[in-house]
């Protein structure tokens, strides 16, 4: 009986622990650097032809006052684009906001070492839209991280059916006007 009860209350401090946000505030150095998309889920209304099926690594980058900037580059008509996204802490752990006010973005940190929720609400065309990537360090899938993200998408709300993982592409150049 003892034997059991240590695996299943692991497993239970696991899964609280992907539930909740983190309670302290997340350290900009800590989420610095380069991250790879392993999956992305997004909600139903968002339609198939704006999802990303191929993705670059995105960089973050600590700036001054905790705030982030998010980089990455994306191909749209066989042009490279580079989307950049700076974002603001909110004062509540792990959440930040970015294009005025108009998007949340909050950062997650799942159990398995080394990996993240980038989860973002905002508004497109008035509705709302939920989008969340399973985000970590090297772009192989680890199957527990993924099995975290997916507890993580079902407590939001999220369809299973609407997860899938993304092609992992080199960053392009883009070109200069």
């Amino acid at each position: 009986m003892k034997a059991l009860l240590l695996p299943i209350a692991l497993s239970l401090l696991t899964a609280l622990r992907a539930q909740d946000p983190p309670s302290c505030p997340l350290e900009p150095q800590k989420i610095a650097g380069t991250w790879y998309v392993k999956a992305i889920v997004t909600d139903g209304d968002l339609p198939k032809e704006t999802r990303s099926r191929k993705v670059s690594p995105v960089t973050v980058t600590a700036l001054g006052g905790g705030d982030l900037e998010l980089r990455f580059t994306f191909r749209k008509e066989a042009r490279c684009h580079e989307e950049t996204a700076r974002m603001q802490p909110t004062g509540e752990p792990g959440k930040y906001s970015s294009n005025g006010g108009k998007k949340h973005v909050y950062i997650l940190e799942l159990p398995v070492e080394g990996h993240y929720v980038l989860y973002c609400e905002g508004q497109r065309q008035g509705k709302l839209v939920r989008v969340g990537k399973l985000i970590g360090r090297n772009p192989d899938v680890n199957p527990e991280a993924l099995e975290a993200f997916k507890k993580f998408a079902q407590r939001k709300g999220l369809s299973l059916e609407d997860i899938f993982t993304p092609e992992q592409t080199e960053s392009c150049k883009p070109e200069s006007d």
